[in-house]
């Protein structure tokens, strides 16, 4: 059994060249991928339990990560390849400037409150790509239809001006990408932005089935493909012409593995 670790933090960070160094060494019995940025560090890690407990100790003592943000789930394989430390200009890219709106964050609501939150919100905003979306989701929530996360920006300039005064509630996979768009909303005159702390993961690892508001399963980007409740593996397989992600559902007469899906043939 593997051990895997979603992480993020936003910190200001410099000599990333040394830090991706550390880092390889820290990670070096580890696979997955870790970007590094001057706003800070996301990823997700795998590997044996001790290998990674020991990882995220050394990580964790580094003043930058002393409460770096991460959650716990398994793989029963590898679920990655091998390990990738990369520098990126953003851990998370939104191609917006960062200066005047990344200080500002959305209320962070913990995953035994959400269910009141989506009760309560005038509007529940998935913040994910399409791809994710359609696979599972909140009951009600507003799929923006994105490719990229970069397209959110004009989604809410376009969409959402006339909620500007109204409670919003959002989630996405860990909780990164909340922190990039509850600040912009908040940066462009949005009063009460509320976010899913930890993202959907953390809903599935500590809501149980029965008094759970999610329906379907959740994206996630390594071998597993999808995460059910309890973080257990879902039933999700990905197409290998596309890369895009398919349900059971998908599993169609024109689905022949490792060649082609419905959505290949819809794209040619």
């Amino acid at each position: 059994m593997f051990k895997v670790a979603t992480l993020y933090k936003f910190v200001p960070l410099s000599d990333l060249t040394a830090l991706q160094q550390k880092l390889q060494s820290i990670c070096k019995a580890l696979t997955g991928t870790l970007l590094i940025a001057p706003e800070g560090i996301n990823g997700t890690i795998a590997g044996l339990p001790g290998s990674l407990d020991q990882a995220l100790a050394h990580l964790t003592a580094m003043p930058s990560f002393n409460d770096l943000w991460y959650q716990y789930s398994e793989a029963s394989t590898k679920p990655f390849r091998r390990l990738k430390i990369r520098i990126k200009k953003e851990i998370i890219t939104m191609h917006r400037s960062k200066g005047s709106f990344m200080p500002l964050r959305g209320r962070h609501v913990l995953a035994k409150d959400w269910n009141q939150t989506l009760e309560q919100a005038a509007l529940v905003i998935d913040v994910r790509n399409d791809y994710e979306c359609r696979l599972g989701s909140f009951s009600g929530a507003l799929n923006p239809h994105t490719t990229y996360f970069s397209q959110f920006p004009t989604f809410v300039d376009q969409n959402l001006m006339a909620y500007k005064g109204q409670p919003i509630a959002m989630f996405c996979t860990g909780g990164i990408r909340c922190e990039k768009a509850s600040a912009y909303m908040l940066a462009n005159g949005f009063k009460e932005v509320y976010q899913l702390s930890g993202g959907i993961l953390q809903y599935l690892a500590h809501t149980k089935v029965d008094q759970s508001k999610w329906q379907g399963e959740c994206f996630v980007f390594d071998e597993r493909i999808s995460l059910d409740h309890g973080l257990k593996k879902g039933s999700c397989l990905l197409c290998y012409g596309c890369r895009m992600p398919l349900t059971p559902a998908d599993l169609d007469a024109d689905y022949q593995p490792g060649v082609q899906c419905k959505f290949c043939l819809k794209n040619k």
